[in-house]
């Protein structure tokens, strides 16, 4: 038996997408910065794939740039923000991912971190605290806040509309990493009212070592110095086969989102349906209903997470103890400790992250399999 259920981490990669990126792996390719005609498809086709991840989120295809995934696409929105700012303020929540956490540390200026509630939800009344206490050491327009769109380890999402419109009304920048979110969610950028966004591919279906970052015109300076490609934003040859593999990826989850949520909800109701009738101890993490389809975070008393997480290993399962992108140190992340687990559930915590592709049989299979290992 093998259960892959850490789609949190990373997705298979979608069929169609792979089929897309083939040619330009074999045939098309040609630099698609060269001159010759060679390269005029493979620069048409990343033009293409810059038009459909726009419109799959409501932008311009100009607002759109390529990056290598949610990682450098948060680090160019915080950095390059902070770089062109001499008295800058950088406001975030203590559940961010740690891409935007140390970014904004080492900005080299004022770092806020907001407290969040007991769902992992950035509240108004805290974001008006931090924004209060920026102004008075800074100009508005000197203040970026970061506040991501969903919850990496616990699946929260938040209300970035609200949010944002608050950010807003001080004169102050907006960015979310959306890295979750995208491709799993609605995502409108002119609804949401932000002013960047940070997506990755593999989140979604599509190739590792791509993604998106989603700015308004004239917010942010050059992250890449040399040859002046995307935009002039970030210097380098295009990773073409991964940009169009992206998009097809992304066009097609989104196209799928209605069917695929109420598919997650399915599993998720009947793995929790089981775990609710079993007699072990635990408490579900994050929001109860604001929260991503098919991600499941939950707390098992008096137990060790990463010992759960090895043991299911050893049966075919996989799933993890929190964040992928911090499996070097295992230890109580950050996020549940920001949202007061009770000390003796804090070791006991696991992630649960269904996809499109787990049947209703997995969720059931891994549902009482953890069960089994934990009445070891």
């Amino acid at each position: 038996m093998k259960i892959y259920a850490d789609n949190a981490a990373t997705t298979r990669l979608d069929i169609d997408a792979f089929e897309a990126m083939k040619p330009y792996f074999l045939d098309d390719f040609a630099n698609p910065s060269s001159a010759y005609n060679f390269s005029k498809n493979v620069k048409q086709a990343i033009e293409e794939a810059r038009r459909t991840v726009a419109l799959c989120i409501n932008a311009q295809p100009e607002q759109i740039i390529f990056t290598s995934g949610g990682t450098e696409s948060n680090n160019h929105a915080i950095k390059c923000f902070t770089a062109q700012n001499q008295h800058c303020c950088v406001v975030t929540s203590s559940i961010e991912h740690h891409s935007v956490l140390y970014a904004c540390e080492n900005s080299g200026f004022e770092q806020l971190i907001m407290p969040v509630d007991k769902y992992g939800v950035v509240t108004n009344e805290e974001l008006k605290i931090a924004l209060d206490k920026c102004c008075l050491k800074t100009s508005p327009f000197s203040i970026l806040v970061s506040i991501m769109t969903a919850n990496n380890e616990i699946g929260t999402i938040q209300n970035i509309k609200a949010l944002s419109e608050t950010v807003h009304s001080y004169g102050a920048i907006f960015h979310t990493d959306a890295v979750q979110a995208v491709g799993h969610i609605p995502i409108d950028v002119q609804t949401l009212g932000v002013d960047m966004l940070s997506a990755s591919a593999h989140k979604f279906n599509g190739p590792k070592g791509i993604g998106f970052l989603y700015s308004k015109n004239g917010l942010l300076q050059i992250f890449h110095h040399g040859g002046g490609q995307e935009l002039g934003m970030r210097a380098g040859t295009e990773n073409v086969p991964a940009i169009v593999g992206m998009a097809v990826a992304l066009k097609k989850n989104v196209e799928e989102i209605k069917h695929n949520t109420e598919h997650l909800l399915h599993l998720t109701d009947a793995f929790f349906t089981i775990l609710k009738n079993s007699d072990v101890d635990f408490i579900l993490n994050g929001h109860p209903t604001e929260r991503l389809p098919g991600n499941l975070n939950i707390s098992f008393k008096g137990k060790s997470g990463e010992g759960l997480m090895h043991m299911l290993d050893l049966k075919g399962i996989c799933i993890s103890t929190g964040s992928a992108c911090d499996s070097i140190n295992q230890q109580v992340s950050h996020v549940i400790k920001a949202i007061n687990v009770p000390v003796e559930y804090r070791e006991g915590t696991v992630r649960v992250t269904f996809g499109k592709e787990n049947s209703e049989k997995d969720a059931m299979d891994v549902a009482n399999t953890l069960i089994k290992m934990i009445k070891i």
